[in-house]
C-alpha cells in the first residue's frame, strides 16, 4: 500500500468488514473500498463504511475541557486535567470506597484496545461496575450460556451460509448484518434450491422478503412460538434421542414443561398459523444441518432471557450443535466478558438495587437508580468511555438527570456528545483510524480470525489515546510510574533475542519486589514492550503479545495449523509478529470439529439443558399474555425502538450530512393506521409513552403490521460549532423506560414500547 492508500476495517458494525481507505493531501478520506485482502470479508463492503469520512473528519474534540461553575467550559492542559481528575478519584474512593465509582463503555463496535487499558484503570479506582451496550442487548444469552455450556463467556456462531436450514429470529441480515459477507450469504441460501431460509420477525425485513417461510409473528410473541414448535417436537417423539443422551443432561426434567404446551393455544398468541408451526418444527427435526441467527429482536423484547433458552434448546434438543452446517461454540483471541458467580456464591451486586454481574457486566437500565439516590453507598462518580449513555441507554431523561447530580463525570470521546455536555471534565481521544485498534468480536468456528489495524492518519493535535490516558491517570494516583528505562532496554533487546525470554524474566522479578505493580502490568508493558515494536503508535498493541501467548497455551494445535511453526512461547512469538504485520489481518487458529466439545466449561463435557428459573418463566407464559394484552390499552401501539436502517449506526457518526437517504428518520406506519388516523407519509405526528414524547416524520408501509410502529437509533445528535444549533431526527430513548426491562438480566424492552399517536401537521 501507498503512504495514501491504507489497509484496515470498518468500525460501524460487528463484522468489521475489511477496507482500503486512499486519503488526499489533507488527510480526507477521499474513497474507500472493500479490501480483498481481507480473509473474512474479502472485499465485500456495505454502503455505511464509504461513508466513513464523516466520522474521521468530523467537528473534533481538541483540548480537555473543565466545566466552569456557570456551566461553560474552559480548555485546560492535559497535565492539570490529570491531576484534577486523579485527585477526585482517590477522594471518592478513599472517602466511600471503590463502589462508589462506575465505568461506561469502553470499546464500541471496534475500539477494544482502549477499553482492555480501561480495566487496568479500574483496578486503580477499585470498582468492579462496567455498564456498556453489551449489557443492554446480550446478558441474558451470557447468562443462559454460562448454565447450558458452563461458563457466561462461552458463545456460538451462526453458520447462516452453511446449512440446509437456516431460522433467522429477530435479526436484518440484509441491512443489520452481525454475520459475514451477510448480504451475498443471504441471497445464496435465498436462490439455493436445496436450501430453506425461515424469517421470524413482527416487520416484513428485507431478509424476510427473501425468505421461503416468513413467520410474521405478533410482536414480542417470539417466546410463544419457540415454545410451541419446542412443544410439538417433544409431544411428537421428534427430538434426537441419540444426541440427547449422548452430548446432555436433563433432559427428564424439562421434558414436562414442553409436555403440557397447547401449540394451537400458542399458534393463535403468537400471530402464526398453527400448520406453519408444525412445518417448520418437522422441517428442522428432517434435515441434515440447521442453524439460528438471532439479534436484538429477541435481546430486547418481552420475554428475552426465557427466549434466549429457548432458541438454544431448538437446535440442541433437535441435535444440530457441533457438526458443520450448525450452531457451534467457538474460541476467542481475548474474551469480551467474563463469568459471574451468583450472588449466593459470593458473586458482586451493586449497592443500592442489588443487581447481579452477569459476564462481569451491569446492565445501564438500572444505572441512573444506583445514581440518582440519598443511599449512602450511591455512585458518585462515573467514568465514560466512548459511550453516549444520556442518548444511547433506555430513558435519556432519567439517564440525564442521575447524571447532572454526579459528583465527578468525565467523558473521553473524539466529539462533544450529549453525555459530554454533562462532564465536569472531557478528554479529547484519538480518532479509531489515528492509532493502533482492535476487536475482539473474532466469533467463527471452525476457523478464527484477528486483525489488528494500523493507523490511517496522524493522530490530531492535543488528543491522546485511551491507554496513554489511563497510563497517566493511574500514575497520578499514585499508583505506578509513568516510565520504567530498564525494563525498556530490556525490552529492546527482547525483541531482537524473543527466544531468551529477557522480558518475561525481567518483569517477574520486578512484580516479585514490586507486588502492587503487578496488576498494571500492562502499563508496563506498553511503555516498554511497546515502545519496542517497529511501528509507529504501536504502544497498544503490546496486549496483542499478552492475547498471542496466552491464545497458544490454550490452543496450540488449532494455531498450528494456520502454517506458523514452533510450539509453546516461539508459537506464541510467531502469531504475534503475524498479526502484528498483516495490515489486512490474519487466520488465527483453525480447528477441527470434534474440538467443539472441548469448548464446554462444564467438567463432563456436556450440555445442562435444565434452568428451573426459566422453566418457571416457560410455564407461567399464559398467564403473562392476559396481563400483557390487559396493559396495553392505554398505548393501543407497539413501537420498535432502534430500528437498523440503511443510514444509521448509533452515535458513532454525528454529523446528519452522512445520510443520503432517511434524514430525518421517519416513522414507519400502516397504510390502514395511517387512515385511521388520517395520516399521510411526511406527515409530522407525535409519538407518546408512559415516559415522554417525540416528534417525528412518518412514512407509511406495508412493511409494518397494523399496530405496529418502527423508527430508528442515532437520530436526535447535536452537532455544530456551538450549542445552539437544530438536532436532526428524534431520539428514540426519550420514549422508553429504565423500569420496562428483562426481569433477570434488566435488558430493555426496546422492541415492545407502548406508545399512543397523534398527528400533529400536514
Amino acid at each position: 500500500m501507498s503512504k495514501n492508500n491504507h489497509s484496515t476495517a470498518c468500525i460501524l458494525c460487528s463484522q468489521n468488514c475489511g477496507i482500503t481507505i486512499e486519503k488526499d493531501g489533507k488527510g480526507k478520506f477521499s474513497k474507500i473500498t472493500g479490501d480483498k485482502e481481507h480473509p473474512v470479508s474479502e472485499g465485500y463492503l456495505c454502503q455505511k463504511a464509504t461513508r466513513l469520512d464523516y466520522y474521521q473528519n468530523q467537528i473534533r474534540l481538541k483540548h480537555p475541557l473543565r466545566k466552569k461553575a456557570d456551566g461553560t467550559f474552559e480548555e485546560v492542559s492535559w497535565d492539570t486535567a490529570i491531576k484534577d481528575i486523579a485527585d477526585k478519584l482517590v477522594f471518592i474512593r478513599d472517602t466511600y470506597g471503590g463502589t462508589s465509582i462506575a465505568y461506561a463503555g469502553g470499546g464500541g463496535q471496534g475500539n477494544h484496545l482502549g477499553g482492555v487499558f480501561g480495566t487496568v484503570f479500574r483496578s486503580a479506582c477499585d470498582t468492579p461496575y462496567i455498564y456498556s451496550a453489551l449489557a443492554q442487548e446480550k446478558t441474558g444469552n451470557f447468562w443462559v450460556n454460562g448454565h447450558l455450556f458452563g461458563r457466561q463467556n462461552t458463545n456460538y456462531s451462526e453458520p447462516v451460509g452453511e446449512a440446509d436450514y437456516v431460522m433467522v429470529i429477530g435479526a436484518n441480515p440484509v441491512q443489520a448484518h452481525g454475520i459475514p459477507k451477510a448480504r451475498p450469504t443471504i441471497n445464496e441460501v435465498s436462490r439455493n434450491p436445496d436450501k430453506t431460509l425461515v424469517v421470524v420477525d413482527p416487520r416484513r425485513t428485507e431478509t424476510a422478503k427473501k425468505a421461503d417461510i416468513f413467520m410474521q409473528v405478533k410482536p414480542g410473541k417470539d417466546a410463544y412460538l419457540l415454545a410451541a414448535m419446542l412443544g410439538y417436537i417433544i409431544q411428537n417423539g421428534l427430538e434426537n434421542k441419540e444426541f440427547i443422551e449422548e452430548r446432555t443432561i436433563g433432559f427428564e426434567q424439562i421434558k414436562p414443561h414442553f409436555e403440557n404446551i397447547s401449540v394451537g393455544t400458542y399458534a393463535k398468541i403468537c400471530g402464526v398459523a398453527e400448520e406453519t408451526i408444525i412445518s417448520v418444527a418437522r422441517g428442522i427435526t428432517q434435515v441434515n444441518t440447521f442453524a439460528i441467527r438471532s439479534d436484538l429482536g429477541l435481546e430486547q423484547s418481552l420475554n428475552s432471557t426465557l427466549n434466549a433458552y429457548l432458541v438454544r434448546l431448538l437446535f440442541l434438543l433437535t441435535g444440530h450443535f457441533g457438526r458443520e452446517g450448525t450452531n457451534c461454540l467457538h474460541t476467542l483471541f481475548f474474551p469480551l466478558v467474563g463469568h459471574s458467580k451468583e450472588p449466593e456464591q459470593g458473586g458482586r451486586t451493586t449497592q443500592v438495587t442489588r443487581m447481579k454481574g452477569i459476564g462481569k457486566l451491569f446492565p445501564p437500565n438500572i444505572l441512573p437508580l444506583e445514581i440518582d439516590n440519598k443511599h449512602p453507598r450511591r455512585l458518585r462518580a462515573l467514568w465514560v468511555d466512548s459511550a453516549n449513555p444520556a442518548t444511547n441507554y433506555a430513558d435519556a431523561e432519567a439517564q440525564k438527570k442521575a447524571m447532572e447530580k454526579l459528583e465527578l463525570l468525565v467523558v473521553i470521546d473524539v466529539a462533544m456528545t450529549e453525555t459530554a455536555k454533562l462532564a465536569h471534565y472531557v478528554l479529547p481521544a484519538q480518532s479509531q483510524y489515528e492509532k493502533m485498534e482492535a476487536t475482539f468480536f473474532n466469533l467463527e468456528f471452525p476457523d478464527n480470525f484477528f486483525h489488528l489495524r494500523h493507523p490511517v492518519n496522524e493522530p490530531l493535535e492535543g488528543t491522546l489515546d485511551e491507554p496513554e490516558i489511563y497510563h497517566r491517570l493511574t500514575s497520578a494516583m499514585g499508583e505506578i510510574p509513568r516510565s520504567f528505562p530498564l525494563l525498556a532496554a530490556i525490552a529492546k533487546i527482547d525483541r531482537r533475542f524473543p527466544g531468551l525470554r529477557l522480558l518475561p524474566g525481567a518483569l517477574g522479578i520486578t512484580t516479585f519486589f514490586r507486588p502492587k505493580w503487578k496488576k498494571y502490568q500492562l502499563f508496563i508493558l506498553k511503555e516498554t514492550l511497546g515502545k519496542a515494536l517497529p511501528y509507529k503508535y504501536a504502544k497498544a498493541a503490546a496486549f496483542i503479545w499478552i492475547a498471542s501467548h496466552l491464545y497458544v497455551k490454550r490452543y496450540e494445535k488449532a494455531v498450528q495449523r494456520t502454517g506458523l511453526k514452533g510450539k509453546g512461547y516461539a508459537l506464541g512469538e510467531a502469531l504475534f509478529n503475524k498479526i502484528l504485520n498483516s495490515p489486512s489481518g490474519t487466520f488465527i487458529s483453525k480447528h477441527q470439529y470434534d474440538e467443539h466439545w472441548t469448548l464446554i466449561r462444564h467438567q463432563d463435557k456436556k450440555v445442562h439443558l435444565n434452568i428451573p428459573e426459566l422453566l418457571t418463566w416457560l410455564d407461567d407464559l399464559g398467564d403473562n399474555n392476559q396481563k400483557e394484552e390487559a396493559q396495553n390499552a392505554l398505548y393501543p401501539f407497539n413501537l420498535i425502538a432502534g430500528e437498523r436502517r440503511t443510514y444509521n449506526a448509533n452515535a458513532i457518526i454525528r454529523n446528519p450530512e452522512w445520510r443520503k437517504t432517511d434524514g430525518a428518520g421517519a416513522l414507519k406506519i400502516n397504510p390502514e393506521d395511517a387512515r385511521e388516523y388520517g395520516i399521510e407519509s411526511g406527515d409530522t405526528v407525535r409519538v407518546i409513552s408512559s415516559k415522554g414524547s417525540i416528534k417525528i416524520v412518518a412514512t407509511i408501509t406495508d412493511e409494518v403490521m397494523r399496530g405496529l410502529l418502527s423508527m430508528p437509533h442515532g437520530y436526535g445528535l447535536s452537532y455544530g460549532e456551538k450549542n445552539d444549533f437544530k438536532e436532526v431526527g428524534a431520539k428514540v430513548n426519550m420514549l422508553t423506560d429504565v423500569n420496562y426491562c428483562d426481569p433477570l438480566a434488566k435488558t430493555p424492552y426496546h422492541k415492545n414500547v407502548r406508545v399512543k399517536l397523534e398527528k400533529i401537521s400536514g
